[in-house]
């Protein structure tokens, strides 16, 4: 089971060497954490890897561990409300995991040039021990070593770059710090190892843009990337503003897919000359308001990620094709959705948790608030909701709570239908 009680995670420092061509690890977690109540053990979530010690404030701890549980038994109890540190050693090759039986791995891949982490929802756990749940979210240092020339990508900011020489002629090693220093749900962290540049992009005030690209790649030939600050600039005006310091791309090899990790959104190499990048890379920058400022606090809420990011989508065409051409493809998303049978967003189903009926028919359910509380009050509610949950969790009712109080209604039944109802209501005509 995933996620953990009992206590609260504040802070992960991981101090890691990395074999990018083997894709081996060997390092450890530092978990700064408070107690909830008191404690006599503790649960923490790790699949594979090899444990060599533990320690709790200091002192060795005994452990055991069942499948993806590791159960920590400190040498003294842990008083309710008080902090302590647990310090875990450990090492191997991280599992590549899958979500479902026909899902592309995920987690620590490594292609024997690159390694890079794609996490959501469940495969943070493959690469560190942590509390896996969207739930707790914490802050992070990465201090990763590499073997010269390889560069480290992770969330937040560089802070330094430390070199070490081991003989005459060697190129020696090369150790990245990173900083996040704002809460951070696990499945969003990240680290990419590759031969990479460093392309820094103009952004807004105050807003580091920085994409991690391989040496062979042409950084005109991912332009879309480029249009970030546009775009931040563009969702500031409806969302407020952008949550973070740092935002960027990092461009991975073997990925046929995309991932918002928090301030560094993971990109497959595929996407180079695709004709719906742009649009991509919108729904993953959108997803720094929603999903990793304010992160669902069950998976079950995950259409607060999707159908949001979703919508941005069409809120961008809306601005740069127009809104005849947003709601002409709104109508087209309608049909495609009327003809299906899944599960609705509200309540998807751990099969059907990144399915169509989360992305589409939940997209669709903001344009049909929109469409029953026009742009004045639909534009509040979201701005209100962003800035009254960021940098924490919300749930499905805490949206609609603050579309209740916004708009002075009960939607209680509007919502139904469009997030729980199999069947879904009429298309939403923009007044």
């Amino acid at each position: 089971m995933l996620g953990n009680g009992g206590y609260d995670v504040e802070h992960y420092t991981l101090d890691l060497t990395v074999d990018p061509v083997e894709g081996a690890l060997h390092g450890e977690v530092t978990i700064e954490a408070a107690a909830t109540q008191g404690l006599s053990a503790f649960n923490l979530d790790l699949i594979g890897l090899t444990l060599e010690e533990v320690t709790v404030d200091g002192a060795a701890a005994t452990y055991s561990r069942d499948g993806g549980e590791l159960t920590v038994v400190p040498a003294a109890a842990l008083p309710a409300g008080e902090a302590f540190t647990a310090t875990l050693t450990y090492g191997g090759i991280p599992n590549t995991w899958h979500f479902a039986s026909d899902s592309f791995p995920f987690g620590w891949l490594h292609t024997g040039q690159a390694v890079y982490v794609v996490a959501e929802p469940d495969a943070a756990r493959t690469w560190f021990p942590c509390n896996d749940h969207p739930s707790d979210k914490a802050t992070f240092t990465f201090r990763i070593t590499v073997p010269s020339p390889y560069v480290v990508a992770a969330n937040g900011s560089l802070d330094q770059t430390q070199s070490t020489t081991h003989s005459v002629g060697d190129e020696g090693d090369l150790t990245y710090v990173w900083d996040m220093p704002y809460p951070m749900a696990t499945y969003l962290a990240t680290i990419v190892v590759a031969e990479m540049e460093r392309v820094e992009r103009p952004g807004p005030p105050g807003v580091t843009i920085r994409d991690y690209l391989p040496a062979w790649v042409d950084p005109l030939s991912v332009a879309e990337f480029a249009r970030s600050g546009e775009m931040i600039e563009y969702l500031e005006t409806l969302f407020g503003p952008y949550p973070f310091d740092t935002y960027g791309h990092a461009l991975v090899p073997n990925l046929p897919a995309a991932l918002e990790n928090q301030t560094l959104s993971v990109f497959g190499d595929a996407w180079i000359g695709s004709d719906i990048l742009e649009i991509v890379v919108l729904h993953e920058l959108a997803h720094q308001w929603f999903g990793d400022s304010i992160t669902p606090a069950t998976w079950q809420d995950i259409w607060l990620n999707e159908g949001f990011a979703s919508y941005a989508e069409w809120l961008w065409i809306e601005h740069t094709e127009g809104r005849e051409a947003m709601l002409s493809y709104a109508e087209q998303i309608y049909r495609q959705m009327a003809g299906t049978d899944l599960n609705p967003p509200g309540d998807p189903g751990v099969l059907e948790l990144f399915g169509d009926s989360v992305y589409l028919r939940g997209a669709l359910t903001l344009h049909a608030l929109r469409a029953e509380l026009g742009d004045h009050v639909f534009f509040d509610i979201i701005r209100t909701y962003a800035d009254t949950f960021a940098y924490g969790n919300a749930s499905t009712d805490d949206f609609i709570a603050v579309a209740e109080s916004i708009s002075g209604r009960d939607l209680e039944d509007f919502f139904y239908a469009w997030l729980y109802e199999p069947a879904m209501p009429p298309f939403p005509e923009l007044p």
